[in-house]
């Protein structure tokens, strides 16, 4: 972050990395609070946006995030200087995600919340002149539209030139995994921009265009960008000259709601989706567990918890149970799919799920390495848990134990964590095509390493002897 040069004096205002790209308007945070800058343009589309019915509904409703205009800016140590016209103060969304994060059915939700807003906006006189998946966030399993100046205002024959996007960054992403079992995290992580119509076009074939949605918005879209991208024209402008009207629009709109809605994600079962059915725990062993994390929990109010390899969600929902906010992590997407659907159905709004692998989480990425954040810069958590993960980072992923709680150190105050014996019969699955070359994962050297970079609150060793819990507070962070 760097302090903003030219829009006021005070150190503590910085440019959020995610607004470098908007001509129309800047981002500013500033001691936690969230302003965006306005340019004349910007500034007349919102004049125009807050008069909307849909605009003030959607608000009310949670769909998109309240914003206010700034009469005296002053007030907040905030200048107005050239280019900028007016300042507008934003809620601030929790916690940041971004879409190579979410499951299947959060895509889903997403794409169908931008449908929906553009679908009343058109019918409002206006339009969102981009389709990005990073221009919605969560509260909880809830969607919410967070980017107010993509809304702007419709001229008659114009068509909706953010089609293309909504298509890369939602449509293909869940065609690909709906009709093919193609997972789109990875893609979406590779090219923020998302799964380009040429890149899709060529993973389905002949057979796939009698499939819904394929060959219009794939096939047929793929053929007229080759078409015309030799040609020096303006496709923007010859749409415009041949009357483009607002009811094909919302013709199109229509059909991909439509076509959203239907897609559905058919896989059963996972290796990590069943786990806490097929795990060793006895049921005293289950109770004294939850017994154990949920003593921890309320020892304190925890701002923020992260629950690492959360699977079912059981201990995020206890966490939430005295935690203003839970980002609930699995590197198993159809487990964290599970959770999320049940979290919908219930309209929970204190557990974010996301796909998530601790050992290899979200980079920095976009220009610069600034647009979006690793995971560790989106916000610090006073409370891990990490309860029957340690064995899969050290002995699945070859991390060593001293790095991984060094890490863990590093990133909350207090922890939570279990150690998983290599008698357990989990454990042992692990190591059955592999050399035991794991030294440090060791009863007495995992603790001896554990207490250099914790201090130990409380510890159980459960019934069937091969699990302990530990409650510790990092030595690292204060």
């Amino acid at each position: 972050m760097s302090e903003v040069k030219g829009v006021s004096e005070a150190i503590n205002i910085s440019i959020d990395p995610g607004s470098f790209r908007d001509r129309n308007g800047r981002v500013l945070l500033k001691d936690d609070q969230v302003f965006r800058l306005l340019s004349q343009d910007a500034l007349d589309n919102w004049n125009l946006l807050s008069t909307k019915e849909f605009f003030v509904q959607a608000t009310q409703n949670g769909q998109l995030i309240p914003s206010d205009k700034i009469e005296n800016p002053d007030a907040f140590g905030i200048e107005v200087l050239d280019p900028w016209k007016a300042l507008l103060k934003h809620q601030k969304v929790r916690f940041i995600s971004y879409p190579y994060e979410w499951c299947f059915g959060m895509l889903k939700d997403a794409a169908l919340l931008q449908l929906k807003l553009l679908e009343e906006a058109l019918k409002a006189g206006m339009i969102l002149k981009d389709s990005s998946a990073f221009n919605i966030q969560w509260k909880g399993a809830s969607p919410i539209f967070i980017d107010v100046l993509s809304f702007e205002k419709w001229n008659a024959g114009e068509p909706w030139v953010g089609y293309r996007q909504f298509c890369e960054m939602f449509l293909y992403p869940l065609l690909l995994q709906s009709y093919k079992e193609i997972s789109f995290q990875q893609w979406l992580r590779g090219s923020i921009g998302g799964i380009s119509v040429e890149q899709c076009n060529q993973m389905f074939s002949v057979r796939d265009w009698f499939r819904k949605g394929i060959f219009v918005h794939c096939y047929l879209q793929s053929k007229l960008l080759s078409s015309y991208g030799a040609k020096q024209v303006s496709v923007k402008s010859q749409l415009k000259s041949a009357g483009f009207s607002q009811q094909m629009i919302l013709h199109n709109v229509n059909g991909l709601k439509r076509l959203v809605e239907s897609l559905t994600w058919k896989r059963k079962k996972s290796e990590w989706s069943e786990y806490a059915d097929h795990t060793s725990y006895s049921w005293e062993d289950q109770d004294r567990k939850i017994a154990f994390v949920r003593n921890a929990v309320h020892q304190r109010k925890w701002d923020l918890v992260w629950d690492l390899g959360c699977n079912t969600g059981v201990y995020s929902r206890i966490s939430s149970e005295n935690a203003g906010y839970v980002i609930a992590m699995d590197a198993d997407q159809l487990s964290v799919e599970q959770l999320f659907q049940e979290l919908k159905s219930e309209r929970n709004e204190k557990i974010l799920p996301l796909v998530m692998n601790v050992t290899d989480s979200s980079p920095n990425l976009g220009w610069r390495g600034l647009e979006r954040k690793s995971l560790s810069e989106r916000g610090t958590p006073d409370l891990v848990l990490c309860l029957a993960l340690i064995h899969h980072i050290v002995i699945s992923n070859n991390v060593p134990v001293a790095d991984f709680i060094g890490w863990l150190a590093e990133q909350c105050k207090f922890l939570i964590i279990e150690f998983v014996s290599k008698e357990d019969p989990m454990v042992k699955r692990l190591l059955l095509n592999k050399k035991d070359q794991y030294h440090d994962y060791e009863p007495e050297a995992f603790e001896k390493t554990f207490q250099d970079y914790f201090q130990i609150d409380s510890r159980e060793t459960l019934q069937s002897g091969t699990r302990t819990i530990y409650f510790a507070k990092s030595r690292i962070r204060n």
